[in-house]
């Protein structure tokens, strides 16, 4: 009898550890493809699905990856994207893809992926990439690579990558989601609408207010 009153205890706790761990991955899809519907208001986790009966070959496809990306700025750097928003058919499968172009000593300044981890090959060119891992211990991981290579860079961890050669470098990137968005660490922080207070940032960089100031008139 004291077992029936334990087991009876303990069904909803088991109940609710079975449906925690059910929830806790992305659900199997439940069709074919969601191909998304840009015309479509709803707000939902991803994109409305369009009607599969009207669903065509453009909706899975895009062309230009082949051109190379505008390195004319200040950062020497081009991000070609191939997201949701570029091929509607990648709603719901959590994946995406950019072309990365590099000018002569260009860099891809310190950013991170909220929502993908990021595995990044190189087509032509070398380039000095790396992580920090997180508090306490923001260690650099760092590497040189060359035509070929390939490195990971796990979502969420501040990256980089930079040119180190003397001609254009071209890179390839795959990303674990269908918007894996991106925050630039300068933008996010000196860079904010409204500004962050510059007393705030003042004390973070252990820097005179006017510094900061100057920073964030640059964004």
């Amino acid at each position: 009898m004291a077992n029936i009153h334990v087991v009876l205890l303990l069904s909803p706790l088991l109940a609710l550890t079975f449906c925690c761990l059910t929830f806790a991955a992305d659900p199997a899809s439940l069709q074919d493809f969601c191909v998304a519907d840009s015309n479509n208001q709803v707000k939902m986790n991803g994109l409305a699905c369009k009607n599969p009966a009207w669903v065509q070959a453009n909706d899975f496809s895009f062309s230009g990856l082949h051109n190379p990306g505008n390195t004319g700025n200040p950062f020497g750097s081009a991000v070609t994207p191939v997201t949701v928003a570029q091929i509607p058919g990648l709603n719901t499968l959590g994946i995406s893809m950019v072309r990365i172009d590099y000018a002569p000593w260009g860099v891809v300044a310190p950013h991170y992926h909220p929502r993908a981890t990021e595995i990044l090959t190189v087509i032509e060119g070398s380039l000095e990439v790396g992580f920090v891992t997180s508090n306490p211990d923001n260690r650099l991981i760092s590497k040189t690579l060359q035509k070929g290579d390939v490195f990971v860079f796990p979502i969420g961890l501040v990256h980089f990558q930079r040119n180190i050669g003397h001609m254009n470098a071209v890179a390839i990137s795959g990303l674990s989601s269908q918007n894996p968005g991106v925050s630039t660490i300068a933008n996010v922080v000196f860079g904010s609408k409204p500004d962050i207070s510059t007393d705030i940032l003042a004390k973070a960089f252990q820097v005179d207010k006017n510094i900061v100031q100057q920073i964030q008139w640059r964004f």
